[in-house]
């Protein structure tokens, strides 16, 4: 028999219901329905089955030891209740899922501080409105027009260049 008597539910519904996809609300409420129904139907039941007294029945039955016998059996009796195996799984997988969910914050936290960086950079550099081409390129090396070292055709993108491998099979 369980060793404690469930008084009320230990589910938090408020929290759940907040955390189901919308989708998903008709599920949701006849599962709750099922799960209350359930909790009454054991909730209808005695904790412990009624007592029964053996001395009555002693005066009223003539078989000797009839009454011994059942009262043997019915105090051995022991309805078996089901052994938690699930519980210890539930848990690893929290655990893992902590985990997880550390390690993704420590490498959101890294990002976030190189794209403070980033902002920080930008902030310390000139509006674009206020640069010349030269500031440009100083500032962006890898963007920057540069007609001595990678001379460029107009209009200047990848596609009208004498070396996009694209357009010379296009053309033969």
């Amino acid at each position: 028999m369980a060793s404690r008597r469930i008084a009320q539910t230990s589910v938090n519904w408020a929290a759940l219901a907040e955390r189901v996809p919308a989708n998903q609300k008709a599920n949701f409420g006849a599962f709750k329905t099922k799960s209350d129904a359930y909790l009454r139907s054991v909730l209808a039941n005695p904790e412990n089955p009624p007592q029964i007294n053996w001395a009555h029945y002693k005066q009223l039955i003539p078989v000797a030891g009839m009454v011994d016998t059942f009262q043997k059996q019915y105090e051995a009796l022991k309805v078996p209740y089901p052994v938690d195996n699930v519980t210890p799984q539930v848990e690893a997988e929290i655990k893992e899922t902590k985990s997880e969910i550390e390690s993704f914050k420590k490498g959101s936290q890294a990002r976030i501080a190189q794209y403070q960086q980033s902002i920080d950079h930008l902030k310390q550099m000139l509006p674009y409105d206020q640069m010349t081409m030269e500031d440009y390129r100083d500032s962006f090396p890898e963007q920057a027009l540069d007609p001595i070292n990678r001379p460029t055709f107009w209009p200047h993108d990848a596609e009208e260049q004498r070396d996009n491998k694209d357009r010379a099979h296009a053309e033969h």
